[in-house]
């Protein structure tokens, strides 16, 4: 049960959802006073929910002022990046830096290529546009992908990834980074901090789909709790090996050029010194 808090914090999470069940252990263990939110106030959280369309600032007031804001929650389109900081600054003053949690599919410019923290990404996405106000405000955001960890559990994704051989024909790269990991990014970047920063979190390795589907639809339990039996596990084995065959590909993974878009992830952990401790999906 996460505990009532006091009224200043090193970290504020505004939203304590999946990313708090990794983060809160390793601040507890980092001794970083912390507080969270959730919109019922469930499990000893501070009740808040983010109001786009309110200038009032007296939800604010029950926050605590802490040094590091973090939102894990995604904030959509001009004014709404502007509007929660201004409101929270209003009641706690402007010595505080704020972090927010988005996702690398805006990185989408560069199809066949490789993508940076400092590449073209897509500035029409209304969450990048959401997010480049924050910057403007000092802020850093950090763009995640795969989130995995805990529940999510990437194989039992495999009957989601399409339901035909076409649908799998179309997959190339794939990127994962794991629960722990994005806790220790957010730490790093709390110790650290980069304003105006944009980062992209991954675990500086590129999936290839064919492979992973293949592994997965080894791994899948045909037994109970599967509605479709062993269906997934036969015809995405099937799929993948016969697009193996059409394609000219010998062995998996495929070659890096004909996976599509690509992440490098290295700038983040190269600047903050740390490294992934997951560094391979399991």
């Amino acid at each position: 049960m996460l505990r009532k808090q006091s009224k200043e914090v090193d970290l504020l999470i505004l939203g304590a959802g999946w990313t708090s069940t990794f983060l809160i252990p390793q601040l507890e263990r980092g001794k970083i006073s912390h507080a969270e939110t959730t919109t019922t106030g469930r499990d000893g959280t501070i009740p808040f929910k983010f109001d786009p369309d309110s200038g009032d600032a007296d939800s604010y007031k029950r926050l605590p002022s802490a040094h590091t804001i973090l939102i894990t929650f995604p904030l959509i389109g001009h004014s709404q990046s502007k509007n929660l900081v201004g409101l929270y600054r209003s009641v706690h003053g402007a010595s505080n830096n704020w972090i927010q949690l988005g996702s690398t599919e805006i990185f989408n410019q560069l199809p066949h290529d490789w993508s940076t923290d400092n590449s073209p990404y897509d500035k029409s996405s209304t969450r990048a546009i959401a997010e480049d106000e924050l910057l403007e405000l000092g802020g850093c955001v950090l763009n995640l992908c795969g989130l995995y960890g805990g529940q999510r559990v990437p194989r039992t994704w495999l009957p989601r990834l399409g339901k035909s051989k076409d649908d799998v024909r179309k997959r190339g790269a794939v990127h994962f980074v794991h629960g722990e990991d994005v806790a220790r990014a957010v730490i790093a970047t709390h110790s650290k901090f980069t304003p105006s920063k944009r980062w992209i979190i991954a675990d500086l390795r590129v999936y290839d789909w064919y492979d992973l589907i293949m592994s997965f639809s080894a791994m899948v339990d045909g037994g109970a709790g599967n509605q479709q039996g062993q269906e997934p596990k036969q015809e995405f084995s099937k799929w993948v090996g016969e697009l193996m065959e059409e394609e000219g590909i010998r062995a998996l993974p495929r070659d890096m050029s004909l996976l599509g878009r690509k992440l490098d992830s290295r700038g983040f952990w190269q600047y903050h010194g740390v490294w992934p401790s997951h560094p391979r999906l399991a």
